[in-house]
């Protein structure tokens, strides 16, 4: 399984595993299928948006380690 960074490209993570949708959804980032914010790193999103970029990883890695 691999680990999820602040560095992972959005893109990846759901190309990977659609199911983490909701986490993007939940911090109001509504536009994933955009080109641009597909490109976007979780840390770049999460500065965006203002969310905390560790929290986000700590529950998307959680999230792929359950399944």
């Amino acid at each position: 399984m691999t680990q999820i960074t602040k560095d992972t490209v959005i893109g990846d993570i759901l190309d990977m595993d659609e199911s983490t949708a909701p986490f993007f959804l939940e911090m109001g980032m509504h536009c994933l299928g955009c080109p641009a914010s597909r490109g976007e790193s979780v840390e770049e999103a999460c500065q965006v948006h203002g969310v905390d970029a560790d929290e986000l990883v700590r529950k998307i890695n959680a999230h792929l380690a359950g399944k």
